[in-house]
């Protein structure tokens, strides 16, 4: 375990030397890549003036206040989330536990009974009460449950219908549509595979072709893009490849070459993440592309990659950290894109889940930590495939694998409409 005054990378004499170059041809995207440095250029020269011994601090209680504010409380601002409203319960609860602050019981039944008005009569999760099923709201509405934890929030779950609905937005090739009648592309296939396995309702049929379908994502970057060819993306990367860890089939992907393209995506001078090439760094990309490395790692030892660390990510752990506490930071609570951008929920749960994979390597059996600065600075554990906190998804699989799997009443229908 690594924590204490470490010598901050941001502050060497090296690190303007990481600056961005245009080779003397300015094009609009070279310009934008400038000012988000100079943006964080400021940022660090008003820390260092401000503290003698920097050392960067994770602002704990002003995360816990606007969290638990947000539980009960949006502003009019948060309107155009309303048909993402499991997210916000998700985003919330994920954060909380991470920051190791317990929800109050009677917060905890508040919540259930929400997401409960948020389930369809026909299965899955809507984006709120009345509203049409969605794979997205569904993963996030099964997500929260499950990190809740309770008997109430398992039983909220309707596993029968859930896989009715799954089943409904299976595609013939394999793939999975958002809603009945939606689009198509690899997030639908990571949030089916996710909720099926957390809550045990996978089938023989269920997951027949996806795998394929998936590594068909893949390009020739590296990395996966939203359908076969399409630019690949850091956030389809982490849905394709998470999906097919679960499925047991990430060894088929082109490892080497994933590891290539991901590891390119962590910025020089920032030391956070962009989601695509030439594109600016985002601190939702400190999990979306950091929690790849776990799956990586994992991927490449069962492979027999007998080079792989036995201490540290494939990553530049510490540089992801000060990124995230030196420039994500609001001062009254909350995370951020980068510098200069608003605060909110979505940003905060992927900052401090992207803080976590830097802080934590391994598993329960092997285990290290590099925590940047205090103690005080250190977060819970995150499971890289499914973002909640281990003993959350440990718990939640052995309660439902203590329950049959339902029957496939709606592989027939589903078989029947797509005729």
């Amino acid at each position: 375990m690594e924590r204490g005054a470490q010598p901050l990378r941001c502050f060497s004499d090296s690190h303007q030397s990481e600056l961005f170059t245009d080779d003397g041809v300015q094009t609009v995207t070279s310009a934008e890549q400038r000012k988000v440095e100079r943006s964080i250029q400021e940022v660090l020269s008003v820390y260092q003036q401000i503290h003698s011994l920097p050392q960067p601090t994770l602002l704990r209680d002003q995360h816990y206040q606007y969290l638990k504010k947000g539980l009960r409380h949006l502003s009019d601002a948060y309107e155009c989330l309303d048909a993402s409203r499991p997210w916000l319960c998700y985003w919330i609860l994920h954060s909380l536990e991470l920051l190791e602050e317990a929800v109050p019981a009677a917060v905890v039944s508040d919540v259930c009974q929400f997401l409960a008005r948020c389930q369809s009569p026909t299965g899955g999760f809507a984006g709120g009460p009345g509203q049409h099923a969605h794979l997205a709201p569904t993963y996030a509405a099964v997500n929260a449950l499950c990190i809740l934890g309770t008997e109430e929030a398992y039983n909220v779950i309707n596993r029968e219908k859930l896989l009715d609905f799954l089943y409904s937005v299976k595609q013939p090739d394999g793939s999975f549509v958002m809603h009945v009648g939606g689009e198509v592309d690899v997030r639908s296939a990571y949030c089916a595979a996710s909720v099926a396995s957390l809550t045990n309702i996978i089938t023989p049929t269920l997951f027949e072709g996806t795998h394929n379908w998936i590594l068909s994502c893949q390009n020739w970057e590296g990395g996966l893009g939203g359908m076969p060819g399409l630019e690949a993306h850091g956030g389809y990367t982490f849905c394709g490849t998470a999906a097919l860890v679960i499925l047991g089939k990430e060894h088929m992907l082109d490892l080497k070459a994933l590891l290539r393209w991901v590891t390119s995506r962590q910025m020089r001078f920032e030391g956070g993440f962009q989601g695509r090439c030439n594109k600016l760094v985002d601190g939702c990309y400190s999990f979306w592309q950091a929690g790849l490395l776990p799956l990586l790692h994992r991927a490449l030892f069962k492979d027999g990659d007998v080079t792989l660390s036995l201490s540290s990510w494939m990553f530049e752990q510490q540089a992801l950290q000060e990124y995230i506490l030196l420039c994500c930071q609001n001062p009254a609570g909350g995370l951020l894109d980068k510098p200069g951008k608003s605060r909110d929920f979505y940003h905060t749960c992927y900052c401090l889940s992207g803080l976590s994979v830097a802080q934590h390597f391994g598993n329960k059996d092997l285990h290290h930590e590099l925590v940047l600065g205090k103690e005080e600075n250190r977060l819970a554990p995150t499971h890289p495939v499914y973002n909640i906190c281990p003993e959350k998804v440990a718990q939640a699989i052995q309660h439902f694998h203590q329950l049959p799997i339902p029957a496939q009443k709606g592989a027939t229908a589903c078989a029947k409409d797509q005729s």
